[in-house]
């Protein structure tokens, strides 16, 4: 359980130092859940090359870039390890698919939701089971959805507390820290795709635009898939 004296601890640490705390108050409690976008390989790193005892999982819905892969396999080699990977339940997918079409998500912002539902938020409510704390790689500066997030958070339908260290830096912290520590990340982000999900769901955006542009890129303003809802 964290205190008020252990979260006005945590928000005056560093990002690495506030997962620090947290692998050693939660030992075997603290999850992290990796979509292997740039913040989370900032985060993997700082997990890894510390050996933090922190979890770290990634959500595989069926319909990811060829380099998500890739970049998974490269991730386990570097560190020694082995991130966990959930799927999707196969009924759930088989029966979505059958009735509405295997890219029923384009015909509405409901089957959209739906497509996510299954294949994002049902996987990552059954990884973060048992879990105390929930570590993502957010920032504030990615979606109006985001900009009054905390670092610490309540999560009241899961019953858990929700780290965000990452929710203050900027795009460039990003590109800063992955530069100066030489971390691995996603070839696609050096063509436009900025915030990559699902391969049919993503487009690489143009300069200046909003870096969730490209997610959901045919609905107007539906840019998040659930699991970071308010």
């Amino acid at each position: 359980m964290l205190l008020q004296e252990d979260i006005l601890l945590i928000e005056n640490l560093t990002a690495e130092e506030g997962l620090q705390f947290i692998s050693e108050k939660f030992t075997s409690d603290a999850v992290f859940s990796t979509s292997l976008g740039q913040e989370d390989q900032v985060i993997n790193d700082m997990i890894f090359k510390n050996k933090m005892n922190i979890k770290v999982f990634t959500l595989d819905t069926g319909r990811l870039f060829y380099e998500h892969y890739e970049l998974l396999s490269q991730n386990n080699a570097r560190y020694g390890t082995k991130i966990q990977v959930y799927f999707p339940d196969s009924d759930d997918v088989e029966r979505y698919v059958n009735e509405k079409g295997i890219n029923a998500f384009f015909h509405s912002v409901e089957n959209r939701k739906e497509c996510c539902y299954i294949r994002k938020v049902k996987p990552l409510n059954r990884a973060l089971e048992g879990a105390k704390i929930w570590i993502t790689g957010l920032r504030s500066e990615q979606s109006e959805n985001r900009e009054n997030m905390k670092m610490i958070e309540w999560d009241d339908d899961r019953k858990l507390f929700k780290f965000n260290p990452l929710i203050h830096w900027t795009y460039q912290d990003v590109l800063n820290y992955i530069e100066q520590h030489n971390v691995q990340d996603l070839p696609l982000h050096k063509k436009g795709f900025i915030s990559v999900g699902c391969k049919p769901c993503t487009r690489a955006i143009a300069i200046g635009e909003n870096p969730r542009a490209g997610r959901w890129f045919w609905e107007e303003s539906q840019k998040e898939c659930g699991l970071h809802s308010q």
